[in-house]
């Protein structure tokens, strides 16, 4: 016959079982992670939150750079500048305009590559460095590079594709001359720049996709495509979220491209390039500093949205 345990019999066996921490251990503990965090908290509150709170009171100042000078409290006042200035409302299109067209090319050209390195492709180690180099590359000299290439004289290599191989155009195109051709080269070197960073992304997250479900969805009849569509892009999709995210940040975040490209000349400023001026050029530090903090809650905002967009349909 069997006897059953009383449930105050189990519980006192249970506690019996579980060793007893020493008075303060856990605070100790706790202390012991505070100080773990602590070094790399100091230093991105030095390089990170006091810039960031600095830049905003700046923003609700005239500010004197001279030193000692007074820099009188003018509140909201460049911000209200900011919202009825012309120059930054072009800007701001440019900026969404450089974003819409560059975050789609690199996420679907990125992920084709990263699909076809992930197969067995013969020297892929070889094709993964080649699309990656562009994205070690300075910007400064990558800028330079396209500049030379889109020049405005035959000599140029968009020009010269254009007349002499593709024999579409008469004349050389003076692409920097214009709003939404100097666009095609700054929008051309985004895509080219950024592309191997979202494409080593998606091959680290197909790594990770079983090969078990790709057997099971080909024994079950399904194509390439099928099997892509209902097995790795379902895997992969909380990369993908990161990757739009990260990109949509950089994208209203362009600067070197623009600054030394066009200097922000015939309409193609951008936030940060129109920053750079009034601060660096025309030594306006209040109103840079509120154009600066405007751009940081304007791309704090879309990456919530974006977050909570991401989670929303991961839900469902």
């Amino acid at each position: 016959m069997t006897t059953t345990q009383r449930p105050e019999a189990r519980v006192s066996a249970s506690r019996a079982r579980t060793p007893l921490r020493p008075a303060g251990t856990r605070s100790r503990i706790g202390w012991a992670g505070y100080a773990f965090v602590l070094p790399g908290f100091a230093l991105y509150a030095l390089v990170m939150l006091y810039p960031t709170v600095q830049t905003f009171l700046m923003s609700l100042r005239e500010w004197n750079i001279v030193p000692g000078a007074e820099s009188p409290w003018v509140g909201l006042e460049n911000y209200v500048r900011a919202f009825a200035d012309p120059d930054l409302q072009v800007a701001l299109v440019n900026a969404v305009v450089y974003t819409a067209v560059t975050v789609p090319l690199q996420i679907v050209i990125g992920l084709g590559i990263a699909v076809l390195l992930d197969s067995k492709l013969p020297g892929r180690t070889v094709y993964r460095v080649l699309f990656y180099l562009p994205v070690v590359t300075s910007w400064v000299v990558v800028s330079l590079l396209f500049q030379f290439i889109f020049s405005s004289a035959e000599t140029g290599l968009a020009n010269a594709l254009l007349i002499d191989v593709a024999q579409v155009r008469e004349d050389p195109i003076a692409w920097f001359l214009e709003r939404w051709t100097s666009y095609v080269a700054i929008c051309a070197l985004g895509v080219w720049k950024g592309l191997g960073w979202a494409m080593l992304i998606f091959l680290a997250a197909l790594t990770g996709v079983s090969r078990e479900l790709h057997e099971a969805a080909a024994l079950d009849g399904a194509n390439a495509w099928q099997r892509f569509r209902h097995v790795s892009l379902p895997s992969i999709r909380s990369a993908l979220a990161v990757v739009v995210i990260l990109l949509v940040i950089g994208g209203f975040n362009v600067f070197i491209s623009v600054l030394l490209i066009t200097g922000g000349a015939n309409d193609t400023q951008v936030p940060l390039t129109m920053m750079y001026d009034e601060a660096f050029r025309f030594l306006d530090f209040g109103y840079g500093s509120a154009i600066s903090f405007s751009l940081t809650l304007l791309v704090l905002a879309l990456s919530a949205l974006q977050y909570w967009w991401t989670r929303r349909k991961t839900s469902l």
